[in-house]
């Protein structure tokens, strides 16, 4: 049974949550701050984390800051209650892997942890996959650029094996969007571009200033090797 962690400070919406994760098979521990949700990820890593933006002790962006570089491929699913799209865009920027407004349907709310709980289960393939000075290992959703190890989220680990599988041949935003999101891309939805913006950061360009991720307008990405 998949064991999530709750992060939010609205104790009664946490119980309705929790009761409607626990009848779809999930088990879930709940969190109403930031000081007692660090100290349950002291204890033991959850399959899944959902945060609220908002926090009585804090902003729930810092604790993603947090989370990022202790779990570095841990999915975590924001919710704001404010749903501005500043919000969205920063908590992307931040690393997590997807995000929903409150009050979102519980329904939706399971269709996005089980898409991103599928992505976050081992791949069968042990292959490294080997570009110049890039390679990949799809076990461990990580890369490395000469010497240098890159650590990555669950979303981008997805975007950029995809890429790699074909260098050179662009993959279409909905094809990357079911390997990141694992759902489709909505109307005016900028999440697939911000974790490309993100992986784009991580990787650098090339050592002759040739950019290792090109958007084609209309027709997605490619990896430039």
């Amino acid at each position: 049974m998949n064991e999530l962690l709750l992060i939010d400070d609205d104790q009664e919406l946490c119980e309705l949550l929790a009761s409607w994760l626990q009848q779809e098979g999930f088990r879930v521990r709940a969190s109403h701050d930031g000081n007692s949700a660090r100290a349950a990820l002291a204890q033991t890593t959850p399959a899944a984390v959902i945060l609220d933006v908002m926090l009585p002790d804090g902003s729930g962006l810092e604790l993603l800051k947090q989370l990022r570089s202790e779990h570095p491929e841990l999915p975590v699913l924001m919710l704001s209650a404010r749903g501005e799209p500043l919000d969205r865009i920063l908590g992307l920027e931040l690393g997590a892997d997807d995000y929903l407004a409150k009050p979102c349907d519980p329904r939706e709310l399971t269709a996005r942890l089980r898409a991103v709980l599928r992505r976050s289960a081992p791949v069968a393939s042990s292959s490294r996959l080997e570009l110049g000075d890039l390679s990949y290992s799809p076990i461990r959703g990580a890369a490395s650029i000469g010497e240098q190890e890159i650590s990555l989220t669950l979303s981008e680990s997805r975007v950029l094996e995809a890429l790699l599988q074909q260098p050179g041949e662009p993959v279409d935003k909905q094809t990357l969007a079911q390997l990141a999101l694992g759902r489709k891309l909505t109307l005016y939805d900028r999440s697939l571009d911000m974790h490309v913006s993100n992986l784009r950061k991580k990787l650098g360009p090339h050592a002759d200033g040739r950019p290792r991720i090109v958007a084609l307008r209309s027709r997605g990405y490619y990896y430039n090797a």
